[in-house]
């Protein structure tokens, strides 16, 4: 059976030149870029450069990067860096937060730190007005990421930052799921830190870059030598980091998914009764559309469609097992049920047109079994529901 990959959110291939500057750094630079001999020398100089790689794909100072093992603690770093220590400081976070976030948030709590997670409204973006309203004199962080990575929606992250650099507060956004897939400047965000991972947009698992604007203090979260100048203790991961920069270096073809983005959504939305899009359908990524199919369980879905040879997902990769349904399309007003309903499907660069045309088809095929073998399922009990 030919299987085609529609899971793009939860990780991305690796990009073939990517792979081959990743084996080739791991086959010929050995040395510890720490070291002053002539290995450890060659060494720091591919990590320099893929350093300066990746500030410029995001528009800072080489300086500005410190290389980190990926999104969740590049997260952690930028959250435990500024507010940790820091009894009856404030932190303002939203309720969709990837669980980097909100997990770093909730131990934030537990030693003294108030949090505050602003809320959304059915579109799933969160009002920068809400976070100016939010905003205490002991306010040391706002941390809201850029994208979502269930429902795709984009955060005024621009908004945002204007109103922590009015108010002098450090701002951090979660850029996982839209660094080096979309524009993105820091500059033009406004702030101050911004967490990014290869896996997402063709590099390998395990490398990852927390952006620290110039002057902003931060303290470190691992101890050992003075590493990425003194903010990452541990021997750097030198084939990674030239994997990120020549990801970072790479074309984006993210953009141009998205009209196959939207004739997979037309179609299932036509051809599949009783079925609709959590989040909003305008501003979100380009690659992302979460699909809430009335009467039928996300997880029985992705199964069906796994079984037909196509990779989807009913949540975040980073939540599965979990037994609650998405705290994210919770915080968007969907009941349990039909929280637990919903796919996820996330295209990249890789997908043709007869990809989408036989998952549309294999959601159509589905969807119509499910229904006719679930024995809670009308037509009727559906609309009173919806």
């Amino acid at each position: 059976m030919h299987h085609v990959y529609f899971d793009h959110n939860a990780t991305s291939p690796v990009a073939p030149e990517v792979l081959r500057s990743f084996t080739a750094a791991a086959a010929e630079v050995y040395g510890n870029a720490s070291s002053i001999h002539y290995f450890g020398q060659a060494a720091k100089q591919r990590l320099e450069a893929a350093r300066r790689q990746v500030a410029a794909r995001i528009g800072c100072a080489a300086q500005e990067i410190v290389f980190t093992s990926g999104g969740t603690e590049s997260d952690n770093l930028a959250i435990f860096g500024i507010a940790r220590g820091k009894s009856g400081a404030h932190v303002i976070t939203s309720a969709i937060e990837h669980p980097a976030v909100l997990n770093a948030c909730a131990r934030l709590e537990r030693e003294g730190v108030a949090v505050t997670y602003v809320r959304v409204g059915p579109a799933g973006i969160v009002s920068p007005g809400d976070v100016g309203a939010a905003i205490r004199p002991s306010t040391v962080l706002i941390t809201i990421m850029h994208a979502n990575n269930e429902t795709g929606a984009i955060q005024p992250i621009a908004e945002i930052g204007a109103l922590a650099r009015e108010a002098g507060i450090a701002f951090h956004s979660d850029a996982v799921q839209t660094a080096g897939r979309i524009p993105l400047r820091v500059a033009d965000l406004g702030v101050s830190l911004l967490s990014v991972s290869g896996h997402k947009f063709g590099a390998p698992k395990g490398i990852g870059a927390l952006y620290v604007k110039k002057g902003v203090a931060l303290d470190p979260i691992l101890y050992g030598g003075h590493h990425e100048r003194d903010r990452r203790a541990g021997t750097e991961n030198v084939p990674g980091a030239v994997a990120l920069g020549a990801a970072a270096s790479l074309e984006s073809g993210w953009p141009a998914i998205e009209p196959l983005r939207d004739r997979l959504e037309r179609a299932i939305l036509d051809r599949v009764p009783h079925c609709r899009v959590n989040g909003s359908v305008t501003h979100r990524l380009p690659n992302t559309t979460n699909i809430r199919f009335d009467g039928i369980e996300g997880e029985a879905m992705t199964i069906a469609l796994d079984l037909r040879g196509y990779g989807v997902s009913s949540g975040s990769a980073c939540s599965s097992g979990a037994v609650e349904p998405s705290h994210v399309l919770l915080a968007l007003g969907l009941n349990k049920e039909q929280a637990r309903s919903s796919v996820r499907f996330s295209l990249g660069p890789g997908n043709s047109a007869e990809d989408v045309d036989g998952l549309i088809e294999a959601v159509v095929e589905s969807a119509a079994h499910l229904r006719r073998i679930s024995p809670a399922f009308s037509d009727d009990r559906v609309v009173a529901h919806a």
